[in-house]
């Protein structure tokens, strides 16, 4: 398909039965496999669905009631110092949620998932969001953006927990679809120091029912994302859509990212896109 501009993902409506489909499948683990290991990091599937309840409470406390976010123990001077400062939120509450019981963690988390889902369903797409989604590279984003971006970390976390789990997917691609075109919004800033001329382009190539054709196209001075995909092409990515959600969300060894993706063209051009990242590390 030629190339065509992006429009919004609305993701709205995706929240309650994603996070219905959470609860139901927490309220069925038995307590041993809420200390079963994920691919997040050091966390246990007790700390990612703490996690996701953290986050969740802080979405209603700050955009839904207007709090006031503390200020950070120390300047944000970098990057690096907004990452570190998210982690350490993070990690702070995951280690206090560890005297939470499977029930209550579950309990507190359906309440706060409806109540965020009753919310967001009221938000419009336009206008400025609350927050900038900082993997993009924006300090301001479009308020259907910064929705998206929570639905990402909903709908990626929760997969976490069912791969630890050994449970089934979620059946729906739309779901996964609007992720994966989510996360590639910030294809152009993890592109940013990669050189190449006016007119070079790189075409990732998502296949499997969730996926779908992205161009990144190099302008004078950046590079910009476009639906569809050029011909003639400078080069190619080609990865299923569960690989490409994978890769963007840190879920994927670098072994195994490398027998995932098959790459053609300028290899200097392709390379990168290995390393790209939606989510804060």
């Amino acid at each position: 398909m030629p190339l065509e501009p992006l429009t919004p993902v609305d993701t709205r409506a995706m929240f309650r039965p994603v996070s219905g489909a959470l609860v139901t499948l927490l309220r069925a683990l038995p307590p041993q496999d809420w200390l079963l290991p994920t691919v997040a990091g050091q966390w246990l599937v007790r700390d990612v669905v703490a996690h996701l309840l953290d986050s969740t409470l802080r979405r209603l406390s700050c955009h839904r009631d207007g709090l006031t976010p503390p200020p950070p123990p120390g300047a944000i001077e970098s990057e690096r110092d907004f990452v570190d400062f998210i982690n350490g939120l993070n990690a702070q509450w995951v280690s206090a949620a560890r005297w939470l019981s499977p029930r209550v963690l579950t309990d507190m988390y359906e309440v706060a998932a409806r109540d965020v889902a009753d919310w967001f369903e009221s938000q419009p797409l336009d206008g400025p969001a609350l927050f900038g989604v900082s993997w993009a590279g924006e300090r301001e984003s479009a308020n259907w953006f910064d929705i998206g971006r929570e639905f990402t970390e909903l709908w990626h976390h929760q997969q976490q927990i069912r791969m630890a789990v050994g449970a089934a997917s979620l059946p729906e691609a739309r779901y996964l679809h609007a992720v994966i075109e989510i996360a590639a919004r910030g294809l152009p800033h993890a592109y940013r120091d990669v050189v190449a001329d006016a007119g070079d382009t790189l075409v990732i190539d998502v296949t499997g029912p969730a996926g779908g054709q992205w161009t990144l196209l190099r302008e004078r001075d950046r590079w910009a994302l476009s639906r569809g995909e050029p011909a003639p092409e400078t080069a190619r990515v080609q990865l299923d859509d569960d690989a490409a959600w994978r890769l963007l969300f840190n879920a994927m060894s670098e072994s195994d990212v490398v027998k995932a993706v098959r790459m053609s063209g300028r290899a200097e051009l392709a390379a990168p896109l290995l390393k790209a990242r939606s989510v804060i590390v």
